[in-house]
């Protein structure tokens, strides 16, 4: 590999202008291809499989018309007063106007349905009071009934002792006649009383069902009085918008056409907010906090290479190398199913590694040019030992990114590929552009004091080197790497501390910035109707048999008085039925938000009473479900890859430094720094430290793939430094030095370009903590502190201690294993014996040498 990346250097160096043009080529593709396939992005996540997606894919099946995607508009009164009369109809007939947009299904006006909700109220008191009259003329006919009945048993009873007397006085025949007429009277009463008691038991079985119809109209009424779409006080009210698509495939265009048309109204008094699934789309990918970041980045590289020109090479190829990955991957997402986070964490990761690549191979050319190479000659070796080293460590991350696939999430593994992806690019870019570029600037890569000493021949022979100590280098005490190695470990599991509290959720709009109008949307509904009317619930429900339409409507009764007797469910409402009545949806309000502790208790409560009553298998959805499951199913994943990561830490590792202590402690420091930066970010944005500072106003669970991503970036960042400073640590201690020495040698070694790339990397990923996206805030700390902590703490304080005290134990390596692995020389040692520094060619080209 290394000769490969030499020869690749020398022949990018040497065709520099037509490597340019093909990047420069490439990204301009990369920006055609984004103008034809860009689409839309989304803040909800789904995983197929899960019992929301199944209930979510039943629903639309069986309910095909309510199949497309859903948004808010929340309308409130600037005066916080009552909608008046013609702010009422100025809203309906934007209402109306909406649901003409292409793209929209219907849009409900909320002054209609709760004009409906009233008549509905009124239909049933009335019903009530009629009811009673009639029931109160039941009972009145009833007693006149029984009134006739007594009479005309009365009556009976005479003629039967009539007849019986006549008997008795031997004048029946006489009389028969006269008392068979009687007879009959009574009879024909009779018939006529029987009939009358049918048609009043007739009625009042009619009066039972229309009773029975009454009173579950009244519960429903009721259990779902707390479902409005205007405030009680009259001065907010819920637009809501279906589309004909569904939610991830609803076009920009939709959205955008439905934003312009109520903020463009002229409605006097009233403000428009929107929920996040109308004003989402193509996040800022570039702000002030990564502004910020990139010039903090700018800084260090003018520090450390002490020119302007050798500052911006590795931020121009970073920005190259970001501008083909972020613009190729939101190319896709018209095509696939892509969260707002992809493109955004490939910007990320490609902003970072690919000015840190960029800026090894540079330092060393640097360096080498200082010891007095000739420039292709120096750029050509470079790209052959740092450029080497670059491939080797860009690989640990591409890998680890990668292998999110295997947690088999969709979304996850389309963020791992986005962003290993970026990363390949970043690596491309390292080894091609920069030569490229190198071989343009040539000798004005070094300050013009570094070029002045190089000509007159005052330059140190062994500038590369690390500056000689002005004492003789010893190795470190081991009473100070012991009390090195307590502090460190100490320190990061203080920090670790908090993160045994992570809750793992999906941001709602509450971690909205204030000021967007997804919060004020967001807030204004938990506010004046409720939190739970932000996260409400699907149920569905299937029903014994073929029921008729008041079986079904018994049914539904039954089930949802059931439901919301269940603690924290403060309304239920029926959502519609199937063809064949054998289904049926509710709408369910909690208690709290779709983030809280509550709902997600309250999701598995509801899960555990299926079937409901012993009758009614019942399912659950809607987004606090679909959060929940997505969180359980990432945790089920998380144990499995941080295997999978720790297998390929320690094979890694192995390879690289020959040895078996080191891939372990190397390994536990991983885990440690890992499990620390989780704890910061519990403790900014879950326990909400330190908010002014990081900008979290409202204090949340953690973004529930957070832990999931962080393994296999951090593992990536984790191995860049610890083999940029362990291989300096087994290049010392092959080439004779003590091991307790060489620990020394490699730490002074390396410290320099770790620290300035670890100061990178933590102000790229800290720009992001401002970034637009709620989802990334998180991200980009938990990034920048891992970052932080493993740098800084592990490599370069707790694994030269733990080192130290291993001593030569340290690089033990059993003969037999020895013998089958593959010597990897990350280094390029073997490349620099085959190809020396030569004198003499320096001298023959130093007329082509730039100045």
């Amino acid at each position: 590999m290394a000769e490969f990346l030499y020869r690749l250097g020398r022949g990018s160096a040497h065709h520099a202008r037509k490597i340019i043009a093909a990047w420069i080529a490439i990204l301009v593709l990369a920006a055609v291809a984004f103008s034809i396939g860009g689409g839309t992005l989304s803040s909800s996540m789904s995983i197929p499989g899960t019992p929301t997606a199944e209930v979510t894919d039943r629903l639309a099946a069986e309910f095909p018309s309510a199949s497309g995607g859903t948004g808010n508009i929340i309308a409130q009164s600037t005066d916080g007063q009552p909608f008046t009369d013609a702010q009422q109809k100025a809203i309906g007939t934007l209402t109306a106007d909406a649901a003409t947009i292409d793209g929209v299904e219907r849009v409900i006006d909320p002054f209609t349905t709760e004009a409906q909700r009233a008549d509905s109220a009124r239909a049933i008191t009335d019903g009530s009071s009629k009811m009673a009259d009639a029931r109160e003329q039941l009972d009145a006919g009833d007693t006149e009934l029984k009134t006739s009945q007594a009479q005309l048993a009365a009556g009976q009873k005479r003629l039967d002792a009539a007849i019986a007397q006549a008997r008795a006085a031997g004048m029946y025949e006489q009389a028969k006649d006269e008392l068979e007429r009687q007879q009959a009277q009574l009879d024909a009463a009779t018939k006529k009383l029987d009939a009358g008691a049918a048609t009043l038991q007739e009625n009042r079985s009619k009066l039972d069902q229309e009773a029975t119809k009454l009173e579950q109209g009244e519960s429903m009424l009721n259990m779902a009085a707390e479902i409005r779409t205007v405030s009680q006080d009259g001065g907010a009210a819920i637009t809501m918008v279906v589309f004909t698509a569904a939610q991830m495939d609803i076009t920009q265009e939709t959205k955008d056409a439905l934003v312009a048309l109520f903020e463009n109204a002229d409605v006097d008094g009233v403000q428009f907010d929107f929920s996040s699934e109308i004003t989402q789309g193509v996040p800022s990918v570039f702000g002030p906090g990564e502004a910020i970041g990139l010039v903090v980045a700018g800084i260090v590289l003018v520090l450390m290479l002490g020119t302007f020109i050798g500052a911006g090479l590795p931020l121009l190829t970073a920005l190259v190398g970001v501008g083909i990955g972020a613009l190729g991957a939101l190319s896709l997402s018209s095509v696939l199913e892509m969260s707002s986070v992809t493109p955004m964490l490939g910007l990320m990761l490609g902003l970072a590694v690919g000015i840190d690549y960029s800026l090894f191979i540079i330092n060393r050319h640097r360096h080498q040019l200082k010891d007095g190479y000739e420039v292709r000659e120096s750029i050509a070796l470079a790209n052959g030992t740092s450029g080497n080293a670059v491939v080797f460590a860009g690989a640990t991350v591409f890998i680890a990114l990668l292998a999110l696939n295997v947690t088999r999430i969709p979304f996850l593994g389309l963020m791992g590929s986005v962003g290993a992806a970026s990363v390949l690019i970043a690596v491309l870019v390292a080894i091609t552009l920069t030569p490229a570029l190198l071989s343009l600037v040539g000798r004005k890569i070094l300050s013009r004091s570094e070029r002045a000493a190089l000509a007159t021949g005052t330059a140190p022979k062994n500038a590369s080197a690390a500056p000689a100590p002005k004492t003789r280098v010893r190795p470190m005490s081991t009473a100070g790497a012991i009390l090195t190695a307590i502090a460190s470990v100490a320190v990061l599991l203080v920090v670790a501390t908090p993160a045994l509290d992570l809750r793992l959720n999906l941001p709602d709009g509450s971690s909205e910035s204030h000021e967007s109008t997804q919060y004020r949307a967001y807030s204004a509904i938990s506010e004046r109707f409720g939190e739970g009317q932000n996260g409400a619930l699907l149920i569905v429900a299937d029903l014994p048999g073929s029921p008729t339409e008041e079986e079904s409507q018994a049914h539904q009764t039954r089930i949802a008085e059931t439901l919301f007797a269940q603690d924290d469910v403060i309304a239920v409402a029926p959502a519609g039925t199937s063809a064949d009545r054998t289904v049926a949806a509710f709408q369910l309000i909690p208690a709290q938000g779709p983030t809280s502790v509550s709902t997600e208790e309250l999701v598995h409560s509801l899960r555990d009473l299926s079937p409901l009553d012993g009758t009614y298998p019942i399912g659950v959805a809607g987004s606090a479900s679909g959060n929940v499951d997505i969180s359980q199913k990432l945790s089920d994943a998380l144990p499995f890859y941080l295997l999978v990561v720790i297998g390929l830490s320690m094979l890694i590792l192995l390879l690289v430094f020959r040895s078996i202590v080191v891939p372990i402690i190397a390994t536990l420091g991983f885990i440690l720094s890992y499990y620390a930066a989780l704890g910061g970010v519990v403790a900014i944005y879950q326990w909400g430290w330190l908010p002014a500072i990081f900008g979290v106003d409202t204090p949340g669970p953690i973004l529930s793939f957070l832990p999931t991503l962080l393994v296999g970036i951090l593992f990536g960042l984790a191995m860049d430094y610890q083999l940029f400073l362990g291989t300096g640590m087994r290049e010392a201690f092959v080439h004779g030095a003590p091991a307790r020495l060489a620990v020394v040698k490699g730490v002074r070694a390396g410290r320099a370009v770790v620290s300035a790339a670890a100061i990178i990397m933590i102000s790229v990923f800290g720009g992001f903590i401002f970034a637009e996206s709620a989802m990334i805030r998180p991200i980009g700390f938990a990034l920048a502190f891992g970052v932080l902590l493993d740098a800084f703490v592990v490599r370069m304080l707790l694994i030269p201690a733990l080192m130290h005290l291993a001593g030569d134990k340290a690089w033990w390596l059993p003969r037999w294993l020895e013998k089958i692995l593959p010597d990897i020389d990350v280094e390029g040692a073997k490349l620099e014996r085959r190809h020396p520094h030569s004198e003499a060619a320096e001298s023959a080209e130093a007329p082509a040498a730039h100045n």
